[in-house]
């Protein structure tokens, strides 16, 4: 198994725990804004460079949401 296939199964039983303990969406918006305040803290330990990509990737998320939102489906 890859490193990438590897993190995508720890996101996806954390997604799975998420549900379980709040089965409704819009309570998930908490865990969200906490698991990207960690990376952003992840990022700024590591230097001003990655905090500014990180910031540059909140910016691609975004644009990301719009997309999923105007088109209904994710890219």
């Amino acid at each position: 198994m890859s490193k990438e296939d590897n993190i995508r199964e720890i996101l996806d039983e954390a997604a799975q725990e998420i549900m379980q303990a709040q089965s409704n969406p819009r309570s998930w918006l908490s865990w969200m804004v906490y698991f990207l305040a960690h990376l952003e803290e992840q990022a700024t330990q590591t230097g001003s460079a990655n905090r500014e990509s990180y910031m540059e990737m909140l910016a691609a998320l975004q644009d990301e949401i719009r997309n999923r939102k105007r088109t209904g489906g994710w890219n």
